[in-house]
Protein backbone atom coordinates (compact mmCIF):
# COMPACT_ATOMS: atom_id res chain seq x y z
CA UNK A 1 0.00 0.00 0.00
CA UNK A 2 1.37 3.42 -0.93
CA UNK A 3 2.28 5.68 2.32
CA UNK A 4 2.84 9.17 2.85
CA UNK A 5 6.56 9.02 1.66
CA UNK A 6 6.19 7.55 -1.48
CA UNK A 7 2.74 9.72 -2.07
CA UNK A 8 4.49 12.83 -1.09
CA UNK A 9 7.33 12.13 -3.72
CA UNK A 10 4.79 11.42 -5.86
CA UNK A 11 2.76 14.84 -5.54
CA UNK A 12 6.17 16.86 -5.88
CA UNK A 13 7.02 15.21 -9.30
CA UNK A 14 3.90 15.65 -10.56
CA UNK A 15 3.17 19.10 -9.62
CA UNK A 16 6.56 20.33 -10.82
CA UNK A 17 5.73 18.34 -14.72
CA UNK A 18 2.39 19.24 -14.78
CA UNK A 19 1.74 22.63 -13.04
CA UNK A 20 0.52 24.97 -15.80
CA UNK A 21 -0.24 22.07 -18.15
CA UNK A 22 -4.03 21.76 -19.24
CA UNK A 23 -5.37 18.48 -19.31
CA UNK A 24 -6.52 17.58 -23.34
CA UNK A 25 -7.84 14.60 -22.42
CA UNK A 26 -9.48 11.75 -19.92
CA UNK A 27 -9.54 7.97 -20.22
CA UNK A 28 -11.51 5.62 -17.86
CA UNK A 29 -11.02 2.40 -18.46
CA UNK A 30 -12.15 1.19 -15.16
CA UNK A 31 -15.28 2.95 -14.66
CA UNK A 32 -15.57 2.01 -10.68
CA UNK A 33 -12.56 3.97 -10.10
CA UNK A 34 -14.63 7.33 -10.69
CA UNK A 35 -16.49 7.96 -7.13
CA UNK A 36 -18.19 11.18 -8.13
CA UNK A 37 -20.15 9.98 -11.16
CA UNK A 38 -22.14 13.22 -11.07
CA UNK A 39 -19.00 15.06 -11.98
CA UNK A 40 -16.45 12.72 -14.13
CA UNK A 41 -13.61 13.71 -14.70
CA UNK A 42 -13.67 14.66 -17.93
CA UNK A 43 -15.59 17.62 -16.77
CA UNK A 44 -12.05 18.75 -15.60
CA UNK A 45 -10.58 18.80 -19.31
CA UNK A 46 -9.39 21.95 -20.94
CA UNK A 47 -8.59 23.40 -17.62
CA UNK A 48 -4.62 24.30 -16.12
CA UNK A 49 -3.25 22.05 -13.29
CA UNK A 50 -2.65 25.19 -10.39
CA UNK A 51 -1.25 22.64 -7.91
CA UNK A 52 -0.24 19.07 -6.64
CA UNK A 53 -1.16 18.29 -3.13
CA UNK A 54 -0.29 15.40 -0.55
CA UNK A 55 -3.43 14.71 2.16
CA UNK A 56 -2.18 11.53 3.86
CA UNK A 57 -1.98 8.76 1.17
CA UNK A 58 -4.42 10.71 -1.24
CA UNK A 59 -3.07 12.70 -4.23
CA UNK A 60 -4.85 16.25 -4.93
CA UNK A 61 -4.69 17.76 -8.73
CA UNK A 62 -5.63 21.07 -8.12
CA UNK A 63 -7.09 22.75 -11.26
CA UNK A 64 -7.99 26.12 -10.09
CA UNK A 65 -11.30 25.66 -8.22
CA UNK A 66 -11.74 22.08 -9.14
CA UNK A 67 -9.97 19.18 -7.75
CA UNK A 68 -9.21 15.91 -9.05
CA UNK A 69 -8.87 13.75 -5.84
CA UNK A 70 -7.16 10.74 -6.32
CA UNK A 71 -7.53 7.39 -3.29
CA UNK A 72 -4.44 4.76 -4.36
CA UNK A 73 -5.70 2.55 -2.15
CA UNK A 74 -4.09 -1.00 -1.45
CA UNK A 75 -2.54 -1.47 -5.16
CA UNK A 76 -2.81 1.47 -6.95
CA UNK A 77 -0.10 3.52 -8.04
CA UNK A 78 1.29 6.02 -11.36
CA UNK A 79 3.27 6.11 -14.05
CA UNK A 80 4.32 8.12 -17.09
CA UNK A 81 3.44 6.37 -20.43
CA UNK A 82 5.51 5.33 -22.95
CA UNK A 83 8.58 7.12 -20.55
CA UNK A 84 8.48 4.52 -17.54
CA UNK A 85 10.16 1.08 -18.38
CA UNK A 86 7.03 -1.67 -17.68
CA UNK A 87 8.16 -5.01 -16.20
CA UNK A 88 6.64 -8.28 -17.23
CA UNK A 89 4.08 -8.12 -14.32
CA UNK A 90 3.44 -4.22 -14.92
CA UNK A 91 -0.25 -3.42 -13.39
CA UNK A 92 -2.63 -2.12 -16.05
CA UNK A 93 -3.73 1.22 -16.71
CA UNK A 94 -7.49 2.25 -14.84
CA UNK A 95 -7.34 5.77 -16.10
CA UNK A 96 -5.31 7.96 -18.42
CA UNK A 97 -4.86 11.29 -18.12
CA UNK A 98 -3.28 13.57 -20.90
CA UNK A 99 -1.86 16.86 -20.72
CA UNK A 100 -1.25 19.41 -23.63
CA UNK A 101 2.70 18.67 -23.37
CA UNK A 102 1.93 15.46 -24.82
CA UNK A 103 2.35 13.44 -21.64
CA UNK A 104 0.15 10.64 -20.29
CA UNK A 105 -0.37 9.93 -16.49
CA UNK A 106 -1.74 6.53 -16.33
CA UNK A 107 -3.54 5.60 -12.94
CA UNK A 108 -2.77 2.01 -12.38
CA UNK A 109 -4.08 -0.96 -9.85
CA UNK A 110 -2.19 -4.11 -9.18
CA UNK A 111 -5.14 -5.41 -6.88
CA UNK A 112 -7.57 -7.98 -7.65
CA UNK A 113 -10.07 -5.81 -6.51
CA UNK A 114 -10.28 -2.34 -7.40
CA UNK A 115 -9.26 0.42 -4.77
CA UNK A 116 -8.54 3.13 -6.39
CA UNK A 117 -10.91 5.92 -6.42
CA UNK A 118 -11.34 9.77 -8.08
CA UNK A 119 -13.25 12.15 -6.97
CA UNK A 120 -13.57 15.68 -8.47
CA UNK A 121 -15.22 18.26 -6.17
CA UNK A 122 -14.38 22.22 -5.20
CA UNK A 123 -13.00 21.10 -1.96
CA UNK A 124 -10.77 18.21 -1.09
CA UNK A 125 -12.08 18.03 2.21
CA UNK A 126 -15.60 16.90 0.34
CA UNK A 127 -13.53 13.95 0.21
CA UNK A 128 -14.53 12.15 3.27
CA UNK A 129 -11.11 10.27 3.36
CA UNK A 130 -9.77 13.52 3.40
CA UNK A 131 -11.33 15.22 5.97
CA UNK A 132 -11.04 13.00 8.45
CA UNK A 133 -7.10 12.96 8.51
CA UNK A 134 -4.91 13.40 11.41
CA UNK A 135 -2.48 15.86 11.57
CA UNK A 136 0.53 14.14 9.76
CA UNK A 137 4.25 13.79 10.73
CA UNK A 138 5.52 14.26 7.33
CA UNK A 139 4.39 18.65 7.74
CA UNK A 140 7.18 20.41 8.96
CA UNK A 141 4.68 21.93 11.35
CA UNK A 142 3.67 18.59 13.40
CA UNK A 143 4.64 18.61 16.70
CA UNK A 144 4.59 17.08 19.85
CA UNK A 145 1.73 18.22 21.24
CA UNK A 146 -0.44 16.84 17.89
CA UNK A 147 1.14 13.69 18.61
CA UNK A 148 0.61 13.75 22.24
CA UNK A 149 -3.29 14.24 21.62
CA UNK A 150 -3.16 11.26 19.12
CA UNK A 151 -1.19 8.38 21.09
CA UNK A 152 -1.20 9.16 24.94
CA UNK A 153 -3.66 7.23 26.58
CA UNK A 154 -5.44 5.29 24.00
CA UNK A 155 -6.20 2.04 25.10
CA UNK A 156 -5.21 0.74 21.30
CA UNK A 157 -1.95 -1.29 20.64
CA UNK A 158 0.62 1.00 19.29
CA UNK A 159 0.72 -0.42 15.60
CA UNK A 160 -2.76 0.60 15.59
CA UNK A 161 -2.54 3.89 16.67
CA UNK A 162 -0.34 4.18 14.22
CA UNK A 163 -2.12 3.35 10.99
CA UNK A 164 -5.34 4.93 11.88
CA UNK A 165 -5.78 7.68 9.46
CA UNK A 166 -7.84 9.94 11.55
CA UNK A 167 -5.38 9.97 14.61
CA UNK A 168 -2.22 10.33 12.05
CA UNK A 169 -2.30 10.18 8.62
CA UNK A 170 0.02 9.03 5.81
CA UNK A 171 1.47 5.45 8.22
CA UNK A 172 0.27 2.75 6.36
CA UNK A 173 1.55 -1.61 8.03
CA UNK A 174 5.11 -0.94 6.58
CA UNK A 175 6.43 2.53 8.03
CA UNK A 176 4.50 1.47 11.08
CA UNK A 177 6.60 -1.70 10.97
CA UNK A 178 9.68 0.59 10.69
CA UNK A 179 8.82 3.33 13.81
CA UNK A 180 8.03 0.54 16.06
CA UNK A 181 11.81 -1.29 15.50
CA UNK A 182 13.84 2.43 15.15
CA UNK A 183 11.69 3.16 18.69
CA UNK A 184 12.20 -0.28 20.33
CA UNK A 185 8.87 -0.93 21.07
CA UNK A 186 6.06 -3.85 21.10
CA UNK A 187 3.56 -3.48 18.38
CA UNK A 188 1.33 -4.92 20.78
CA UNK A 189 1.72 -2.42 23.56
CA UNK A 190 -1.31 -0.60 24.57
CA UNK A 191 -0.33 3.20 23.67
CA UNK A 192 -1.81 3.84 26.97
CA UNK A 193 1.01 2.01 29.08
CA UNK A 194 3.86 3.65 27.52
CA UNK A 195 6.64 5.26 29.79
CA UNK A 196 7.37 8.88 29.09
CA UNK A 197 10.72 7.66 28.13
CA UNK A 198 9.09 5.18 25.39
CA UNK A 199 6.69 8.16 24.33
CA UNK A 200 9.97 10.42 23.37
CA UNK A 201 11.30 7.50 21.50
CA UNK A 202 8.21 6.92 19.41
CA UNK A 203 7.47 10.54 18.58
CA UNK A 204 11.64 10.74 17.50
CA UNK A 205 10.72 7.37 15.16
CA UNK A 206 7.63 8.72 13.65
CA UNK A 207 8.69 11.95 12.16
CA UNK A 208 12.38 10.65 11.63
CA UNK A 209 11.35 7.30 9.95
CA UNK A 210 8.78 9.44 7.68
CA UNK A 211 11.27 12.15 6.75
CA UNK A 212 13.78 10.49 6.19
CA UNK A 213 12.06 7.97 3.50
CA UNK A 214 10.66 11.21 1.83
CA UNK A 215 14.34 12.56 1.55
CA UNK A 216 15.57 9.02 0.08
CA UNK A 217 12.81 9.11 -2.43
CA UNK A 218 13.26 12.03 -3.99
CA UNK A 219 15.19 11.59 -7.46
CA UNK A 220 13.58 7.74 -7.58
CA UNK A 221 11.69 7.66 -10.82
CA UNK A 222 7.91 6.99 -9.72
CA UNK A 223 7.70 3.81 -11.09
CA UNK A 224 10.66 2.72 -9.17
CA UNK A 225 9.56 3.74 -5.98
CA UNK A 226 7.94 1.36 -4.33
CA UNK A 227 10.99 -1.14 -5.40
CA UNK A 228 13.33 1.39 -3.33
CA UNK A 229 10.94 1.80 -0.62
CA UNK A 230 11.00 -2.41 -0.30
CA UNK A 231 14.54 -2.10 -0.91
CA UNK A 232 15.21 0.67 2.08
CA UNK A 233 13.08 -1.53 4.97
CA UNK A 234 14.90 -2.62 8.00
CA UNK A 235 12.48 -5.22 8.53
CA UNK A 236 8.80 -4.72 7.02
CA UNK A 237 8.75 -7.74 4.96
CA UNK A 238 11.97 -9.37 5.82
CA UNK A 239 11.19 -12.10 8.02
CA UNK A 240 13.86 -14.79 8.58
CA UNK A 241 16.47 -12.48 7.97
CA UNK A 242 19.01 -11.08 10.59
CA UNK A 243 17.58 -7.92 12.59
CA UNK A 244 19.87 -4.83 11.85
CA UNK A 245 20.81 -4.79 15.09
CA UNK A 246 22.09 -8.59 14.99
CA UNK A 247 20.72 -9.35 18.28
CA UNK A 248 17.56 -11.59 16.46
CA UNK A 249 15.46 -12.98 13.43
CA UNK A 250 13.03 -11.25 12.01
CA UNK A 251 9.24 -12.53 12.87
CA UNK A 252 5.95 -12.43 11.42
CA UNK A 253 3.27 -11.51 13.38
CA UNK A 254 -0.70 -11.43 12.73
CA UNK A 255 -1.74 -8.33 12.97
CA UNK A 256 -5.50 -6.74 11.74
CA UNK A 257 -6.56 -8.70 8.41
CA UNK A 258 -2.45 -8.62 7.51
CA UNK A 259 0.76 -9.55 8.28
CA UNK A 260 3.50 -7.40 9.63
CA UNK A 261 7.36 -7.65 10.91
CA UNK A 262 8.95 -7.59 14.29
CA UNK A 263 12.54 -8.49 16.05
CA UNK A 264 11.58 -9.68 19.06
CA UNK A 265 14.76 -9.41 21.59
CA UNK A 266 14.66 -5.70 20.63
CA UNK A 267 10.80 -5.11 20.59
CA UNK A 268 8.99 -7.65 23.05
CA UNK A 269 11.64 -8.66 25.11
CA UNK A 270 12.10 -11.92 23.52
CA UNK A 271 8.11 -13.40 23.27
CA UNK A 272 7.01 -14.21 20.18
CA UNK A 273 3.42 -12.60 19.05
CA UNK A 274 0.72 -15.02 17.42
CA UNK A 275 1.21 -15.77 13.51
CA UNK A 276 -1.92 -17.14 12.23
Amino acid sequence: MPESPEVQVLAEELGARLNGRALIDVEILEFRTVKTRARPPAGVVGERVTDCIRHGKLIDLVFGAQHLVVSLGRHGWARWAGADELVADAPPALVALTFDDGSTLELTDAGSWVSLGLWVVDDSAEVSAVAKLGPDPADAAFSRAEFDEAVVGRRKQVKAVLQDQESLAGIGNAYSDEILFVARLSPVAHAAALTADELDALFTATVGVITDAITAGRGVPIARLKEAKVAAMLVHGRAGEPCPDGDDTIRDFTFASTTAQYCPAGQTRGELLPLK
